[in-house]
This record gives structure tokens, sequence and C-alpha cells, in this order.
């Protein structure tokens, strides 16, 4: 679990290291001054000797000088080792991410991802921290403030091993009811980012349907959630802190008496009484800082669990050891494919699908909703794996190629359309980022979108806002066909893409494809038979089968659902008109 974690270490081993060593040199010269105090107490003070008390007064300045340079150099790359620890593991997780299919991202939820590259990576970076300079000043504090006290007087060392086993025996408990509300803690930060980004990113539907209240509701009750399993956690926690108290003042109250004692029989002196005050506080705070770091860690573990599980994960999609590179043609076979989100034949969204597609064929599918039509062509780019049976794109299977180069020639337009921060010429570019303006020109044409985008101010440099916030949603489609036609694909496939532009537009939008794109293979799913009756054949969808197949004209004589649809759509006109 932590072994993916200590791999992004990296090149931050050295400062990680040096931090550590640094704090070692800080301990040794903290823990010598109270051994210090006690010979200028007893051969200085009591002596009346100016000479003692001047040489190990300097001393004591020389080594207190140079454990506060050491602790600042500590601090110093103990900070670069940590800070380039987190740095690396976001770099991990976030290229880990795009490695994932669309199975894997369903399983994590992009709230969950977030909180985990961030909230998460946070929590691990102060743990590493606390581990490279807490981890190591503690127990070395602790292990030589006792052997000293040991050296001093063994008999009142022992009190620390007693106070140091009831504070590990009452930190054992703490930790046993701590943890499992500190994991459920960061599965209620998953559900509080995903609610936060889903509020964010529909706002405009959110205010059109004055929501603002109800979602402002949700959100509360997502974070009084948090907030009570934090409280229950923390009370949990600061057990501690009586438990410390405690520990503290008895162990001065039993130094003291047990001191008194010696000191009146002269088998102890007043220096040696001050020093073990100091090693008791020093011992104290050693303890003290032991119950955070376990405290900090039982948080920690819980964050490294999650980060260890996204980067442990294995993408249920990868490319194949020399996958094919070129895809020959646009054909397209199905052949008895079996599809399921989930892993049950009772939930298949796709059934022995069988189909054949000719290259440059333009194929219309049509079918009510959840009737398989996004699933199916899905199956294309292998942004799923089908279940059973196989998809051939090209004559070979799909799970053949390499995904890079699949993926590159079959375009996919998707029902959500999304456009990137940036200017419309950089959105065009994802789709071929070597494109000339005169090809983003030529292809914003075919898709309509040169229209408009000739009426802003500054053209094709306009500034795209985050989402495409700042242009409407049929301008959003328009420019994201153009994007897909950018990259010459073999295979187009129109995912509802028109549904925001006016009949007129759509179809200007088809001929110029068929004018364009004579060789490439285009799959146009559509709600309205307008959209797909100019279409070489059209697959009716229904409940992840095949219900038909055939013409405008043919399905039309010889299909229920397809002249059901055709008749609703043809009296919902006539009615318009």
């Amino acid at each position: 679990m932590i072994r993916p974690l200590l791999a992004q270490i990296k090149e931050y081993k050295k400062p990680s290291l040096l931090a550590s060593l640094f704090m070692f040199f800080e301990v040794i010269f903290e823990i010598a001054l109270p051994f210090l105090m006690s010979y200028i107490i007893d051969y200085g003070v009591n002596k009346q000797d100016m000479g003692n008390i001047t040489k190990y007064g300097l001393l004591m300045v020389v080594l207190a000088l140079l454990s506060l340079a050491c602790g600042m150099q500590s601090a110093r790359y103990g900070a670069l080792g940590s800070a380039g620890f987190a740095k690396n593991l976001r770099r991990a997780l976030y290229n880990k991410v795009q490695t994932f299919s669309f199975e894997n991202i369903d399983h994590f939820s992009a709230g969950g991802l977030v909180t985990r590259m961030m909230t998460d990576v946070t929590n691990v970076q102060n743990a590493y921290q606390m581990i490279i300079r807490v981890c190591v000043r503690a127990p070395l504090n602790l292990i030589f403030a006792i052997s000293v006290s040991f050296f001093i007087n063994a008999k009142m060392a022992m009190i620390f091993v007693y106070v140091a086993l009831f504070l590990a025996l009452i930190l054992a408990v703490v930790l046993k009811f701590a943890f499992p509300l500190f994991r459920k803690v960061f599965n209620a930060y998953d559900e509080l980012n995903s609610s936060v980004q889903e509020n964010i990113t529909n706002m405009r539907v959110v205010k059109s349907y004055v929501k603002e209240e109800e979602e402002t509701k949700k959100f509360q009750g997502a974070s009084r959630k948090i907030y009570g399993m934090f409280v229950k956690a923390i009370r949990i926690v600061i057990i501690n802190n009586p438990a410390m108290m405690l520990s503290m003042y008895s162990s001065f109250i039993m130094i003291s008496w047990i001191g008194a004692h010696l000191i009146v029989a002269k088998e102890f002196t007043t220096g040696e009484l001050t020093s073990m005050f100091s090693y008791t506080i020093t011992i104290l705070i050693s303890l003290m800082m032991f119950t955070m770091i376990f405290v900090m860690l039982t948080i920690s573990m819980a964050s490294v669990e999650r980060i260890s599980e996204v980067l442990t994960t294995q993408a249920t999609i990868v490319s194949p050891l020399n996958g094919l590179t070129e895809v020959k043609d646009g054909s397209i076979t199905f052949e008895h494919v079996d599809f399921g989100y989930e892993t049950s034949e009772e939930k298949l969204v796709l059934n022995d699908v069988n189909l054949s597609i000719k290259s440059g064929e333009v194929i219309g599918i049509l079918g009510g909703t959840g009737s398989g039509k996004s699933s199916l062509v899905q199956l294309l780019a292998r942004m799923y794996d089908v279940d059973a049976g196989s998809v051939k794109v090209g004559g070979r299977d799909v799970r053949d190629y390499d995904l890079d180069a699949l993926r590159r020639k079959v375009a996919m337009v998707l029902q959500t359309n999304v456009l990137f921060s940036g200017t419309i010429k950089e959105n065009m570019r994802w789709g071929n980022k070597q494109a000339t303006d005169e090809e983003i020109v030529a292809a914003c044409k075919i898709a309509q979108a040169d229209e408009f985008i000739s009426q802003f101010k500054d053209g094709y440099d306009t500034m795209i806002e985050r989402g495409g916030a700042n242009v409407s949603g049929g301008q959003r489609q328009r420019l994201c066909i153009a994007r897909a036609l950018l990259t010459n694909p073999k295979i187009l496939i129109l995912d509802d893409s028109t549904s925001a532009v006016d009949t007129k537009t759509d179809q200007l939008i088809r001929q110029g494809l068929a004018a364009s794109l004579q060789g490439t293979t285009k799959i146009i799913i559509s709600q309205r038979i307008s959209s797909v009756e100019d279409a070489d054949r059209i697959i009716v969808l229904d409940d992840g089968k095949i219900n038909g197949l055939g013409s405008h004209e043919e399905l039309l004589q010889t299909n229920k659902i397809y002249q059901e649809v055709y008749e609703t759509q043809t009296k919902g006109s006539d009615q318009d008109d």
C-alpha cells in the first residue's frame, strides 16, 4: 500500500535524508545542554568557580547555536523534500488518471479523484514532513534523554518507563477508535466535492429552476456530516491531552519527592535534580510528539489508502503490445456483441448485436432513451470493451490496435459538448495540433461555425471560457464537430451532436459532411428522423437489440417503432405549421 507512494520520492530522497540528518545533530546538541547545566550548578555556582561557569556557559552557547543552525537546515530540507514528494505524487495521480478507461473513472467518480489529488495528497505531504523531521526528533530525544537520565539516576529514570507504557496504552485505544472515523471523513469529502462540482458546472440549470436554496441545503447537509464525524474523531483524539497532563504532573511530583530524599541523603546533587527536571520536560514533550505523530499518521493512512488505490488500479483498457498503428478503412463489424456496465447478464445494455457497415457508408441510429445507442458507438473507439463477441474496425478487432492510433481515426462528437479555456483556434487544434489556419476555417465552414465566428470581434482568436460558457449550445456543438473533422478520421460519430441547432443548419452540416468526407464512415445518432432519413441505412435500436435495419423508405414499410416515431414527429411538425 505504501510502496507506490514511496516510489514518488525520486529526486527528493537526498533532501529528505539531509532533513533527518540535521535533525539528528540538533537533538544531540539539545540533549547535551541540560547535562552541561548540571555541571555549571554543581561545579560552578555551588563552588563559586567563575572559570567553570564561563567554560561550560560558552560551551552551552556554542551547542545552542549549532542546534539552531541544524534545526533551520532540517526545516529547509524537510519543506523541500515534502513539497517535492507532493508534487511528484500529484503528477503520478494525474498521469494515472489519464490512462483510465471510462469504466475506471466511473468507479472512482470525478469528485473522488479531485479529493485524492488535493486533500489526500496534502495530508500525505504533511505526514511525510513530520516523518522525516518529527519522527526522527521524538524517538532520538526520548532515547537520549532516558539514557542520560539512567546515567544520572536509574531509580528516578524508571518513572519515565512507566509513563511511556501508560501513554502507549492510551494511544492504542485512541487509534483503534479514531482511524475508522477518519476514513469515513474522507469518503464524505468525496461526496461534498462531487456536490460542489455538480452545482458549479450546472449553475445555469440551478438558477433557471430556482434551486439555489435546495442546493445550498444539500451542501450544508454534506458539510455538517463531515463536521459531525470530525468532531466525533477529535473527541476521541483529545483523550491524549488529559493523559499527557496527568503524566507530566505525576512525573514532576515523583521526581521532586524522590529527589528531595536523595539530596538530603547526599546521594544526589542540586545540579543533577535540575537536569532531571529538564530531561523530564524533554521526555514528556517527546511523548507528546509521539501522540501527535500517531494521530497525524492515522489521518494520513486513510489518505494513503485512497491514493494507493488509484496508483495501483490497473486500467481496464490498455494498448496491446506492438498494437496496430494503421487503420485500413472505416468498415465496421459487430459479431455477437454483448455489453453491460455491470457484470451481470441481466443488466446487459447491448445483447447479441450483429452488424456490418461498409467503409464510407452513412449510418443513422435511432432509438429511445436507454436503448444502447451511445454504448454501441463507444465500443468502436474502445472507450469500453465488449463482454462477449467482437468489434472490428478496418477488418481488425479493435483490441488489436494501439489505442492512440485507433482513437485518432475514430472521431467522436459526444452528447456533452466540451470546450476548453483558450482561443477558438486552440480548441480546434485539439483535433490536430498541426492544423493550419486555412484548415481550421475549412472545417468550421463544413460545421456551419464560420458564420458566427466571423461575427466575433476577435474572430478565431476569440477566447472561449471554461466549458464554453460564453457560447450557446448550438455554437458549442458546431465547434466540436469542426474539431472532430480536423482529425481526418476514418470513422466520424455524431452522438446527438446537432440537437441544439435548427433543422436547416442540421441539413447544411450533413450536406457539408457528405461533400467533404466521402471516404469516411459517418454514424449519426439522433432523436430526429429528419437528421437520419438521408442516411444509406438506419439502425433502429430497442432495449439493446437491433429492431430494424434499412433505408428510410424500407423502415417506413417494415418497422413498427420507426413508423411510430415518424408519425409522431410528422404530426408534431404539421401542428406547428
